[in-house]
């Protein structure tokens, strides 16, 4: 079927300065068309001549030059046009031919009989290829239409694409057997991740095998070291008891005998024999038993002790030291996460094996950062210690529960004799922590509500015997103390420096770099509020203690999971 002819006058279609058919129609600001170099010519030399770009057609005057937009559709309406008259006139120069002569391909090119495209408007070989706009044209529509492009031979262009094709095929092929060989080297290695994954858990469980092992051994030794206590205790009750056992028959015959002596008529056997009896009875009476001269169950409560303080040391190194592990393994996900090579993963990998097999942990980001000063709470928490406190050095108006955790005013003295508890304060309400801290960074946490109180940290050799203020936190070169009352003060060696901070919340954290020889205070609340740095050169393990008010109680925060 004939293409349709779209009614148009010719002169509408020509460009007003070559009046030629439009090529490459573009419309000014005014409204007019012409053709696009046509115009560019016409814009070019009036900028040349110092003149003002003008329309051709109306004159309308541009203050600058102005901007040429493709008409597109005017475009399509010249070729049509042209199309459509060419049709005509080789029907009537052909009216004789067939129908198959007049039909005309859709395409600007034509077959003829030797199999050479042609062009449809100048029957020419289309044999220019236009680099610019990427199209095929005769040597007439490369002049008019695509003047000042890059163009070139259709087969030079065509061995040029080809050599293109081939590098391109060239480089798929290297990606391909690249991915080919990424391919197989992936399934190889998820077969050894499955396979290291077993002897992984062959090796832990092996070693954590062995820890256990361990602490049944020590424990063993452990139940044979009560036993041996309670044979030594045993034998110092067994001993009181055949002695006190002797006494008493004693003194029921010396009884006996007074009874007997009693029922003397004889006034002059009654004298004789009472002084011989009185010496007798006044030994037993200076000496009525034989005591034992320690608690016997004192070593027992030793034990419990000792044992209670290193199941809880195990405890947090264990938890320490498994959430170090974890942090490791999450930074090795975050690591290989990162698009790193193969080389680079290998090496890391070298580097793991290196540091597991010297006990150490892989170094992350954090632990290169670790000599920043912390500032939130969070980053202070991950230097924690777990604290207790120990009965046995506390006053004895004071009374610690909760796990010894808390301590408060006693309704009720503790009656113990002092050679019970040695290391207790005698004339002051103090108490110490079981814990002596000496760690490169340590943080904890104290509440303290009702009343004055003193946070503290002293030596263990500090004086608990004394009247003077030789045994009070503060007043002595052994202990330095925050006084929390109205106002903050710090104390060392009996001077004392107010601060002028005062108290507004109930949680204090103290913070000591015992390498460094600084111990700071905080006030904690939803920030960290610094109160005061001290500043010294420690020489032995610092034991946190605690002075309290009557009506005052102190409670160690557990940072595990104790919140704000």
């Amino acid at each position: 079927m004939a293409e349709p002819c779209i009614p148009a006058k010719m002169n509408r279609l020509c460009c007003r300065i070559c009046s030629q058919v439009l090529r490459n129609p573009v419309t000014i600001p005014c409204g007019h068309n012409f053709c696009m170099q046509c115009i560019q010519d016409r814009l070019n030399h009036d900028q040349r001549n110092n003149c003002p770009c003008s329309c051709r057609e109306c004159n309308h005057m541009f203050p600058t030059r102005p901007q040429l937009i493709k008409n597109t559709t005017l475009a399509y309406l010249v070729r049509d046009k042209e199309r459509c008259d060419a049709g005509v006139k080789r029907k009537w120069q052909h009216s004789g031919a067939s129908m198959n002569a007049l039909k005309r391909p859709e395409s600007c090119t034509e077959t003829g009989t030797t199999g050479s495209a042609l062009c449809w408007r100048h029957s020419s070989s289309l044999d220019v290829y236009c680099c610019t706009d990427e199209q095929i044209t005769c040597a007439l529509c490369a002049s008019a239409e695509h003047r000042g492009h890059a163009t070139g031979s259709v087969r030079g262009e065509r061995r040029r694409k080809e050599e293109e094709l081939k590098t391109i095929q060239t480089k798929s092929k290297q990606i391909l057997q690249e991915q080919e060989k990424k391919w197989k080297n992936m399934g190889k290695t998820l077969e050894q991740i499955q396979e290291e994954v077993r002897k992984t858990q062959d090796y832990c469980e092996s070693v954590l095998a062995g820890v256990i092992d361990s602490l049944q051994r020590h424990y063993l030794s452990v139940r044979e070291l009560i036993g041996a206590q309670e044979e030594v205790a045993a034998a110092q009750v067994q001993i009181s008891l055949q002695t006190l056992q002797v006494k008493m028959e004693e003194m029921r015959e010396r009884s006996a005998e007074l009874d007997h002596l009693a029922q003397t008529d004889s006034d002059i056997d009654f004298l004789e024999r009472w002084a011989s009896l009185r010496s007798l009875c006044e030994k037993d009476h200076l000496h009525p038993f034989h005591e034992v001269s320690e608690d016997p169950l004192l070593p027992f409560e030793v034990m419990k002790r000792a044992v209670e303080q290193l199941g809880r040391q195990l405890e947090e190194f264990c938890d320490k030291g498994f959430a170090s592990i974890s942090q490791t393994a999450d930074s090795g996900e975050q690591q290989e996460s990162g698009g790193e090579t193969e080389e680079d993963d290998t090496q890391q990998r070298c580097e793991a094996n290196t540091s597991q097999s010297h006990g150490l942990p892989e170094v992350n980001n954090a632990v290169i950062e670790q000599n920043a000063e912390p500032k939130t709470r969070a980053e202070f928490l991950q230097y924690a210690c777990g604290l207790s406190l120990d009965p046995a050095t506390a006053h004895e108006a004071l009374a610690v529960s909760e796990g010894d955790k808390e301590v408060r005013l006693s309704p009720h003295k503790y009656m113990s004799p002092a050679s019970r508890c040695p290391e207790r304060f005698v004339h002051r309400r103090q108490l110490l922590c079981r814990e002596g801290l000496q760690a490169e960074r340590c943080y904890y946490e104290i509440e303290v509500k009702g009343g004055k109180a003193e946070i503290a940290l002293a030596y263990k050799g500090i004086d608990r015997k004394s009247r003077t203020s030789l045994s009070a936190f503060g007043a002595n070169a052994k202990s330095w103390s925050l006084d929390c009352s109205t106002h903050y003060s710090v104390s060392h060696r009996a001077d004392s420096i107010q601060l002028t901070t005062s108290p507004s919340h109930h949680r204090i954290g103290v913070y000591l770099k015992f390498k460094e020889g600084t111990l700071s205070f905080y006030e904690v609340s939803d920030r960290m509020k610094f109160l005061y740095k001290v500043e010294a050169k420690f020489t032995e393990p610092l034991y946190p203690g605690f002075w309290l008010e009557e009506k005052c109680c102190i409670r160690i925060c557990d940072l595990r999971w104790d919140g704000l």
